[in-house]
């Protein structure tokens, strides 16, 4: 086996966020026919659990960081929490790396018997684990708005710019990612992990615990392909438009049509495909009839 000349071991982060959502190994590739052992970096999955007062303590998967905003984002695309106002109080249990401890008000902890998570909830889906299935409704006050008009051009430049601001991607090529722009095409907020609905559930979180739930004039841009379950999350936040890197699936449009948001597919380069709410484009651009 020969190893390369100079395998330098990249310098730690100067963000200690990044450092614990990746681990360092030392691997084995094969590349123009030799192997040779370098050095490589992991994303870092573990559960989390999640102790409500009062109730069975749930299990997620996730990237460590940002756990606070993920429990936070989790608890609203479930209906439960509707405000930072519901939130007692949210917290690291004390020595305990892994736990978050939530308490809640008792509207929302009402709300909370409806959610039944018996089983796993793993990083790679949202509805696994559930008994049953109805998704909530958004209140009144979450429906998409109208929105700035929308450019090609804009929408364009969004990839690049979510893709220039995942630190922990770059280094591992293992997450997804979540990005939020304003208006103006400007990033305002942008949350990793190994699940796409962890990500999700982290950057709507943010905004929640800031405040700042509708995000009624902001523009949602994902990494990877748009399910239901992430533009439920996204009708929930009201957000109006959501862009993805692949594909949407049939009840993604679906529930873009019903709650009137512009869906967005395989923008990438110079292209993209739009699925429902093709009238918030410019006057002169084409917009989908019917």
């Amino acid at each position: 086996m020969e190893r390369p000349v100079d395998t330098p071991t990249p310098a730690p982060s100067q963000t200690p966020a990044v450092d614990a959502a990746r681990r360092r190994i030392r691997l084995c590739a094969y590349e123009q026919g030799h192997f040779i052992e370098r050095d490589d970096a992991l994303a870092v999955e573990r559960a989390l659990e999640i102790h409500v007062a009062g109730a069975e303590p749930l299990i997620t998967m996730r990237t460590p960081g940002a756990d606070r905003e993920l429990v936070a984002g989790l608890m609203h695309g479930e209906g439960v929490i509707r405000s930072r106002e519901d939130i007692v109080y949210l917290k690291p249990a004390p020595g305990e790396a892994d736990v978050m401890r939530l308490m809640l008000r008792p509207e929302a902890r009402a709300r909370l018997d409806r959610v039944e998570r018996n089983t796993l909830a793993t990083s790679a889906c949202g509805v696994c684990g559930k008994p049953s299935f109805s998704p909530p409704v958004p209140p009144s006050s979450a429906a998409a708005q109208t929105g700035a008009a929308l450019t090609p051009e804009l929408l364009l430049s969004l990839p690049h710019r979510l893709r220039a601001d995942q630190g922990v991607f770059e280094s591992t090529g293992g997450l997804h990612a979540a990005g939020l722009f304003d208006a103006s095409g400007t990033l305002v907020g942008l949350r990793e992990d190994v699940g796409r609905h962890n990500a999700l559930d982290k950057l709507i979180g943010s905004a929640l615990l800031a405040g700042g739930l509708p995000l009624s004039d902001h523009i949602l841009m994902l990494s990877g392909r748009a399910s239901y379950e992430l533009l439920q999350k996204s009708v929930m936040a009201g957000l109006p438009v959501v862009c993805a890197i692949s594909a949407p699936s049939s009840y993604a449009v679906a529930l873009a049509e019903e709650f009137d948001i512009t869906l967005v597919g395989f923008l990438r380069e110079h292209r993209f495909n739009v699925y429902a709410g093709g009238w918030r484009f410019e006057p002169d651009e084409p917009t989908i009839a019917g």
